[in-house]
């Protein structure tokens, strides 16, 4: 593969087909309420900030995508709620006029069919080097760990900092960012809320959600909690913060 990554602002013919791309996101990912502050305008107002791949082989069909939102940092604080907060912050510094300090990236997504060919690093690199151009010095990533999920009990504090024998991330996806440079750095607990009616996961999930308690989701990093009673569940995903100086 000839690997051709440019910015979405260089490549505007991507917008229209910027979702399209099969992925591997389950269902109920994508129900997070926040992330229409993003999402919605990314295309009009964060060309800049997003990465297209293709192939130069195939050119014009997308083989990853990545984004990334500049927001105001507080401070170089590391929210709790990471995913969620770096995107109403950068919503709320778009809104204001304010000159963003700090860049998040959001999203590195793959094509379902090229998954596990190598590609995330690439995406990584070229993220920095984005990054870098656009004047910051640093990246900050609130990470989903990609194999958290086969661990749903797990506390994520113990899952992030746990390591293998090389001294590097026991998790592939912290691998890859710790590779480029990056250090893991803090847990942010409650990084993406996502809640809906019993009704609404069962269409997003095909599962019962008809006992009170924990229940676990395929792809959900924890139990999602069920609430019978009150006919909702709610999942709090942990993500793991990582910064990569630039």
């Amino acid at each position: 593969m000839s690997l051709r990554i440019t910015t979405l602002a260089e490549r505007p013919e991507f917008a229209e087909s910027l979702w399209d791309m099969d992925t591997a996101w389950p269902e109920f990912m994508l129900n997070d309420p926040i992330a229409d502050l993003f999402y919605a305008v990314a295309t009009t107002h964060y060309a800049d900030y997003i990465l297209v791949a293709d192939d130069s082989d195939e050119p014009g069909r997308m083989v990853a995508r990545g984004c990334m939102i500049p927001f105001n940092s507080r401070d170089g604080e590391l929210p709790e709620d990471g995913w969620d907060a770096v995107i109403r912050r950068g919503w709320l510094t778009r809104d204001s006029g304010t000159k963003p300090d700090a860049v998040s990236a959001l999203e590195i997504t793959i094509r379902k069919d090229l998954l596990g060919a190598g590609l995330s690093r690439h995406m990584v690199a070229a993220m920095r080097e984005r990054a870098a151009r656009l004047g910051y010095s640093e990246l900050l990533a609130p990470v989903r760990p990609n194999q958290k999920h086969l661990e749903p009990r797990t506390p994520a504090t113990e899952y992030a900092f746990r390591t293998r024998a090389d001294g590097l991330p026991y998790d592939a996806w912290l691998r890859v960012h710790v590779r480029a440079g990056a250090t893991v750095e803090k847990v942010a607990h409650r990084s993406m809320t996502i809640s809906g009616t019993l009704g609404e996961w069962r269409k997003w999930t095909g599962l019962p959600f008809d006992a009170e308690g924990p229940v676990e989701v395929p792809g959900a990093l924890v139990p999602v909690h069920c609430d019978v009673t009150h006919d909702h569940a709610v999942y709090v995903e942990p993500n793991i913060w990582v910064r990569h100086s630039l």
